[in-house]
């Protein structure tokens, strides 16, 4: 088996521990060598529908045991998985299918009606497979397959596309693009990042490194996994032979704690929101006599305030460390750590750069910047994507001789230590006065009167802009707006104080947890 590829993570945990418990999602149970000969199928089947090696499989499927077993299957039969978004809409839908031109959709009941409502006339794609589907399909030129007759089915014993069916995978270098994962868009239209599987394994054995996982750990998943962390997550699980719990009720925190419990979690990960609801809408805190078996937590996906990092670090059990994690689509997940030994004295930093990446601060004119000046975080290394799916324009917009252009400002210290202070793109320009909403949303945190915020902008024909909060204030049938005004005149000038403090039950958000700015915008605009 080749290391270089990604589904030698599989293969090998399968070899070691065939009969281990790998995947954890409701009552479901699955083990390692169940995982393993159900992609195996799975490869098989997709090469004798006539998928050759490159070819795109989108993946429109929440997270579950179906997810693992089609990720590493589409790999194995040297195909490309492309992860889709949960919020696609039809007409989000039609143009990436456009662009994408898949061989095969594999899918679920849940996003039946989605793809019944998309034009699934593009050229190449003649293969549905959708797990315990509901709809009629007798009306469209596609063939349906249901998930679990195709992963149970025997194996042909054929050659297709070159590929040796006796073998569990085709052919696949570490050269060979392995996913196309969209960023988010909330700028723009979404860009598809390509990435290879020797970009995916370097970052995936680094990240174990870091975090120090062994086949003992029991992750925790609540991100998606079309999100570049959350099939981090799978990847770096899998790859050590530990055991991955699927939880899909983030929506009810507590039954999230309450599990973490029930399978003795080792490890859980989540972006700033995550980490806001479990504060402030669960049992954490009560409950951290009871996770004994919590030894880490990590955090990525953007800022978290320092108010919300200390009340986290109050809440939780003593002996759980905190890792702060940094990184990037582009990246393939991640690119620096602030190690748990580190927290408390580099708080605000993301920590240095993880082994195999190179992180340095650049100017303008592209020349590198010693410690304590101010400049773009530019990375270098295995784990930066090959490019932009089908935009060459914006592939060179963000990678050039240097590296990866991450379009964050920040600076190093003396002790190698990085620090982010925002985007450029992000400032907002307030009666003649640049502002970093960052800073204003960390000083409304830090009033403890808020479970989160969202600061924005909106167009004023006196100001050019108008700074406006959103807030989930802890109580929101009775928020003190006033007495929230008065805390936070105490922490700022006048000029960085928002003109509107609107209060709302839940801050949009897209799939992945990350606050929608762009949908923020649209309710302070409408509020006001």
């Amino acid at each position: 088996m080749d290391e270089r590829v990604i589904h030698n993570f599989v293969e090998t945990s399968a070899a070691r521990y065939p009969d281990k418990v790998a995947i954890v999602h409701e009552n479901n149970r699955i083990t390692y060598r169940q995982v393993n000969d159900a992609s195996n199928r799975l490869a098989h089947f997709f090469i004798d529908r006539g998928v050759c090696a490159g070819e795109r499989i989108v993946l429109l499927l929440e997270n579950s045991c179906e997810y693992a077993i089609a990720y590493y299957g589409i790999l194995k039969a040297g195909a490309v998985a492309v992860p889709l978004s949960y919020d696609l809409k039809p007409e989000g839908l039609n143009p990436l299918l456009i662009e994408l031109e898949p061989a095969v959709i594999v899918s679920s009941t849940r996003f039946e009606r989605l793809l019944k409502a998309s034009d699934l006339s593009v050229s190449n794609l003649k293969t549905l497979v959708i797990h315990n589907p509901k709809q009629d399909w007798s009306d469209t030129s596609i063939t349906v397959f249901q998930f679990h007759r195709v992963t149970s089915r025997s194996q042909d014993k054929t050659k297709h596309c070159g590929a040796d069916l006796k073998s569990n995978a085709v052919s696949v270098a570490s050269s060979d693009l392995a996913n196309i994962i969209y960023t988010s868009g909330s700028t723009g239209k979404p860009k598809g990042v390509m990435l290879t599987h020797g970009n995916i394994v370097p970052n995936v054995n680094s990240i174990c490194d870091c975090l120090e996982l062994t086949a003992d750990d029991i992750q925790m998943v609540v991100l998606p996994f079309f999100y570049v962390m959350g099939q981090s997550l799978l990847n770096t699980i899998v790859a050590v032979g530990g055991t991955l719990v699927i939880n899909n009720k983030f929506a009810f925190p507590a039954s999230v704690v309450n599990q973490m419990i029930d399978e003795k979690v080792t490890i859980f990960s989540g972006v700033p929101s995550t980490y806001a609801y479990l504060l402030h809408r669960s049992p954490l805190k009560s409950s951290a006599a009871n996770l004994k078996h919590l030894r880490i937590v990590t955090q990525a996906g953007g800022h978290m305030a320092e108010s919300v990092k200390k009340a986290l670090r109050k809440a939780l059990p003593d002996h759980t460390r905190i890792c702060i994690m940094y990184g990037a689509t582009e990246a393939s997940a991640r690119l620096a750590c602030l190690a748990p030994e580190w927290f408390e004295k580099k708080m605000g930093s993301i920590g240095q750069a993880i082994s195999g990446v190179k992180l340095k601060i650049f100017d303008d004119d592209g020349e590198e910047l010693p410690p304590g000046e101010k400049g773009e975080l530019v990375a270098s290394g295995p784990n930066i994507m090959r490019g932009y799916w089908q935009d060459e324009k914006a592939t060179t917009s963000v990678l050039d001789k240097n590296g990866y252009h991450t379009g964050d400002i920040g600076w190093q210290d003396d002790d190698g230590f990085f620090f982010i202070e925002g985007r450029n793109d992000n400032l907002l320009k307030v009666g003649g006065h640049r502002i970093n909403p960052q800073e204003v949303e960390d000083a409304l945190l830090s009033t403890k009167l808020i479970i989160e915020t969202a600061v924005i902008g909106i167009p004023d024909k006196l100001l050019e802009t108008r700074l406006a909060a959103l807030i989930v204030p802890l109580n929101f049938e009775d928020p003190d707006i006033d007495y929230i005004r008065t805390a936070l005149a105490a922490l700022l000038p006048k000029y960085k104080l928002p003109s509107d403090i609107k209060p709302v039950r839940l801050l949009p958000k897209s799939s992945n947890g990350k606050v929608d700015y762009s949908a923020c915008l649209k309710i302070a605009d409408v509020n006001h």
